[in-house]
């Protein structure tokens, strides 16, 4: 360290380059550097598809929290909203409580069998339409298009250092920033009322939560719209790993037809294409790209389906005056052997299984939804002490009981005991007969459950269950604890 320190910085910056370039130069043997891709605007059927697309989807993620649905002065009337300090999820007329997760479990498992049927029809179409990286990076590409030009005119502004280029980046940052602030406002939307919400945003007294998740989802948004970009759909998105295993010959991929376009070469100036492919190697397909990658090369884990090289190739095509379809979508059953028979086709085999899986757990989260019970209750008995026994050698057995109210009206319940008959019922409130539990709360009561000497002498196990009856003038439940004598 000391011979480091006493060299003279001229060298020492030499030494310390030439190790750094050693450095760098052993990592390249391994590692690619990625280049930064600027993918090329394109117009054609499918870009109107997806701007059309992201319009609804955008609208949607906005727009839902302002959606209204009565539920009573007891509960909000937002019709989907995540009610974080009350612990309660709404979707219109669905309520879930915390102890209820298992409808969470289904809807992932809904979730994954669509996604994993609608994969096996029709690749990742997914992620070339609706997932929330592909929608948002279309926005932040559209402004950086917007302010600084497109393709050609951003890689020649990228080259320059002038008050222009510092200029337009800022404008296209400052877009973005709003852009991911607003994102970061409609995502704490679905967790507090959206009307409360922006009054207290007005009055600058936005909740320290609401600001913190915004603001977390804003940096976010950001982050991997703005920079990271295809890097999440290649390197950190699982689903572009396994999704091979979802494909065969009959999924309807991205896909380029090389008995067509091969032998590819420039565009002949008579434009006779006889014994040669109609493919120019104009690249359109690959500038116009959002992952970089070249179709024509065969499918690739990087593609995500978005189709917007078919719109490339097929604005080529017109301008050639050749037939359209060269990149399509297609089965590789069919780019193989192209018969009629060999198209693409919904109704398989794989179909039917994936259709009969969705309908199944459907069915079974319909029916528990329609069954959902308004009122639950639990007995748990007191662990300090377990028994008390009394002077006239009876013992007594204290529970706290909890009613849940799931209706969004107020209740008045009656408890009783069904089993044994000998058992005596006492409570700290005078009136069991009239437990009064709120819309949509938990009532807990303690009570205290006394069995005569003689009868337990008939239990020589020393424990024993009690059957308790809550009841509402429309419904009756009941449920056991365990009563221990000794």
């Amino acid at each position: 360290m000391l011979a480091w320190l006493k060299t003279p910085p001229p060298l020492r910056k030499r030494v310390g380059m030439r190790v750094n370039f050693k450095i760098k130069f052993m990592f390249e043997e391994y590692f690619e550097a990625k280049k930064r891709l600027y993918p090329q605007k394109v117009k054609g059927k499918i870009r109107s598809l997806k701007n059309a697309l992201n319009f609804i989807f955008l609208s949607i993620f906005f727009f839902t929290p302002f959606l209204r649905f009565d539920r009573g002065e007891s509960a909000p009337n937002q019709a989907i909203m995540i009610d974080l300090p009350n612990a309660r999820a709404y979707f219109f007329n669905i309520e879930i409580w915390p102890q209820e997760t298992y409808y969470l479990a289904g809807i992932l498992i809904l979730a994954a069998v669509a996604l994993f049927f609608v994969t096996s029809l029709f690749g990742r179409i997914w992620c070339g339409y609706a997932c929330f990286q592909t929608v948002w990076t279309d926005i932040f590409i559209a402004l950086e298009r917007l302010f600084q030009g497109d393709r050609n005119e951003r890689i020649l502004l990228d080259r320059k250092n002038n008050f222009k280029k510092y200029a337009r980046k800022t404008l296209t940052h400052a877009s973005w920033i709003i852009v991911s602030i607003l994102t970061g406002y409609g995502f704490v939307n679905y967790f507090y009322d959206v009307f409360s919400l922006g009054e207290n945003i007005f009055h600058g007294e936005i909740p320290a939560n609401a600001l913190g998740w915004s603001l977390g989802i804003a940096g976010m948004t950001y982050l991997m719209a703005g920079f990271a970009r295809e890097h999440v759909c290649t390197f950190m998105c699982p689903y572009a790993r396994f999704q091979s295993a979802m494909f065969d010959n009959n999924t309807l991929i991205i896909s380029y037809d090389e008995k067509r376009g091969e032998p590819r070469a420039k565009a002949p100036k008579d434009g006779d294409f006889k014994n040669r492919g109609d493919c120019i190697d104009c690249k359109q397909c690959v500038v116009v790209c959002p992952t970089g990658i070249d179709i024509r090369n065969g499918l690739q884990m990087e593609c995500i389906a978005c189709g917007l090289c078919v719109d490339a190739c097929n604005n080529i095509m017109d301008k050639m005056g050749l037939p359209k379809g060269l990149i399509r979508y297609d089965t590789i059953s069919h780019l193989l052997d192209p018969k009629p028979e060999k198209k693409f086709k919904i109704f398989k085999a794989r179909t039917f299984f994936y259709g009969a899986i969705l309908l199944v757990v459907s069915a079974l989260m319909l029916y528990s939804l329609i069954a959902k019970p308004t009122l639950e209750i639990a007995a748990i008995p007191d662990r300090n002490p377990m028994f008390v026994m009394l002077a006239d050698g009876s013992v007594r057995n204290g529970y706290q009981i909890k009613i849940s109210n799931k209706t969004h009206e107020d209740k008045n319940y009656s408890l009783s005991i069904i089993e044994p008959k000998e058992a005596v019922l006492k409570s700290q409130i005078s009136d069991i007969s009239s437990l009064n539990v709120g819309a949509g709360k938990v009532g807990e009561f303690k009570i205290f459950i006394i069995l005569p000497a003689d009868f337990l002498a008939q239990n020589d196990e020393g424990r024993g269950l009690v059957k308790f009856a809550i009841s509402d003038e429309n419904q009756q439940k009941q449920i056991e604890a365990v009563f221990i004598s000794r």
